[in-house]
């Protein structure tokens, strides 16, 4: 038997259905326009109370315009910073002043240098770039990449200060720029390519020194989301609320003390609804019924051991349920391994004392020592997805291991190394990822509030808010429309996010900023045009 035919293929995203989308022709817009698409509004732009003539947009991935797990050129021509400046350009020249040009550190790369695979690839030492969409899988494929190489231009005329995967400490110390050695965790090339001054500088001074009459500040959302892209599995990847609190406060003292500019700060959105942890569900394992019945056969004596064990040793009974595996035709749980599961195996041992199962029966519970099906509400992360239904043992031709149904995901059948955590989010590391985001978000809100005769707050969480419809985290169907376009919250070819799924695509960005621009009119008294959102791209196909 062989269970993986009966199975989905998950790269990504396995909720896709390519064929019908409604839109779909307009959507598979080549994202690779030459022009920035803004098209000309019937709109009376004013700057209000705000002064725009010189933007800066300071921030992490989204300002600087990572798109596809890489930055490269059409993610930095169409991030949220820029369309936004275009919009605000309108407005400052009619008022006849002139817009200090909106410019960016170029990457000057067509593919960009892919932050979520291994680079450079292992197998062919060739570095990858961006994902695209392969619509056979249906999944991202990376392209060919380019490394990330220094800014040529005049660094000191910048107005992006974004850096990709930086937490709110990072804007503060030099350390960010430099040295690279494995003592120095703040470092990212991605800021040393065009800080002023490698190791001495840093991005706050950098944006500071710029003299902006106007900036956006979208920083803080890694401070938690890294620990949840882990899985919850690397503390060190989560900031303390009184650390957050006291860097997020010494950025927007020292940049208002520093300039007299007025700017809008963005908070952490809600990151769970994001498609890296929506993609796959819990219960991503489809079998027939003739499937189903051949696997609970062969689970049979697992599911009889942890009777025994009940009954012999007086083991959790409770706990020994939730382990036992139970298979039906149509959707089923992932089995996966959870290391925070009491260790079996000494419990097997003794089985095997005892004279109730042979050596044969001990040695095949080994991969179910501390494995269980997921339950419902836990989420499952998007790099799961490439490893379900494959053959743990790498050959589909002699035995039917497939990840996640018969050898639970984390599992390494070649050695016994357990490594579950990083495949899925229990309640309570939700719960907790949750909680810390709102710490987070009452910091912000609370910075912004002592200085609002400067500062307005875009709250990417209000549950009036384009987001909260998007997510449908009221309850109801995800998505908005748009011009009586549908979009959805995934890298489908109607989807506003990019196929990392966890960065806006083109629409996405276009969504973000037109959100920015209303919090602008409402607190500054501007008049500002919007982005035609379906004038851009969404998702790019493989070729």
């Amino acid at each position: 038997m062989k269970f993986i035919n009966t199975l989905p293929l998950f790269f990504c995203c396995a909720c896709f259905i390519l064929a019908g989308c409604e839109g779909q022709e307009s959507a598979l817009v080549d994202a690779r326009l030459e022009e920035n698409p803004v098209p000309e509004q019937q709109v009376q732009a004013t700057q209000g109370n705000a002064d725009f003539t010189k933007y800066v947009a300071m921030g992490n991935s989204i300002t600087a315009g990572l798109m596809d797990a890489a930055l490269y050129n059409d993610g930095q021509k169409f991030n949220f910073a820029n369309l936004l400046a275009e919009e605000l350009k309108m407005a400052v020249e009619n008022d006849g002043e002139n817009f200090d040009p909106f410019d960016q550190p170029d990457i000057n790369a067509e593919n960009g240098f892919n932050i979520s695979v291994p680079n450079p690839d292992p197998e062919s030492n060739t570095v990858l770039g961006r994902f695209e969409l392969d619509p056979d899988i249906p999944g991202p494929v990376p392209t060919p990449g380019e490394p990330i190489a220094p800014f040529t231009g005049d660094k000191e005329a910048l107005n992006n200060f974004g850096v990709p995967g930086i937490v709110v400490g990072q804007l503060l110390t030099p350390a960010t720029g430099g040295p690279q050695s494995p003592q120095n965790p703040a470092f990212t090339p991605f800021y040393q390519r065009f800080a002023t001054d490698p190791g001495t500088s840093t991005i706050l001074g950098d944006a500071i020194n710029t003299q902006p009459t106007f900036f956006t500040l979208w920083i803080g959302s890694n401070d938690v989301l890294g620990y949840a892209l882990s899985g919850a599995s690397n503390e060190a990847l989560l900031t303390g609320v009184s650390n957050f609190e006291n860097q997020f406060n010494t950025v927007v003292n020292n940049l208002l003390a520093g300039t007299s500019a007025s700017g809008v700060v963005i908070n952490i959105p809600p990151i769970l609804a994001l498609p890296f942890f929506q993609a796959v569900s819990y219960n991503a394992i489809t079998l027939d019924p003739v499937s189903a019945n051949q696997l609970n056969e062969a689970f049979s004596g697992f599911n009889t051991a942890l009777e025994a064990i009940v009954t012999s040793f007086g083991h959790d009974p409770e706990d020994a349920d939730r382990r036992k595996v139970h298979y039906a035709a149509g959707n089923n749980p992932i089995l996966v391994i959870d290391e925070e599961l009491e260790d079996l195996g000494p419990k097997f041992d003794q089985l095997q004392m005892a004279g109730a199962i042979n050596a044969q029966q001990r040695a095949a519970l080994v991969p179910y020592e501390q494995a269980r099906p997921l339950d419902p509400g836990e989420l499952v992360l998007l790099q799961a997805g490439a490893l379900l239904g494959t053959e743990a043992d790498g050959d589909d031709s002699e035995r039917d291991t497939p990840v996640g149904v018969v050898v639970p995901l984390g599992f390494d059948l070649s050695d016994g190394t357990l490594n579950g955590d990083p495949f899925y989010l229990t309640k309570a590391e939700q719960t907790r990822i949750t909680e810390r985001s709102v710490s987070f978000n009452t910091a912000i809100a609370t910075a912004v509030a002592s200085n609002s005769d400067r500062l307005a707050l875009y709250d990417t969480n209000d549950p009036q808010g384009i987001f909260h419809d998007l997510f449908g985290l009221d309850g109801s169907a995800p998505g908005i429309t748009i011009e009586g376009v549908t979009l959805q919250p995934d890298f489908s070819p109607n989807g506003v996010f990019s196929t990392d799924g966890v960065h806006p695509n083109p629409r996405g960005n276009a969504i973000i900023a037109n959100e920015i621009i209303g919090v602008i009119e409402k607190n500054f008294g501007s008049e500002i045009p919007r982005v035609d959102v379906l004038n851009l791209g969404s998702v790019v196909l493989a070729r």
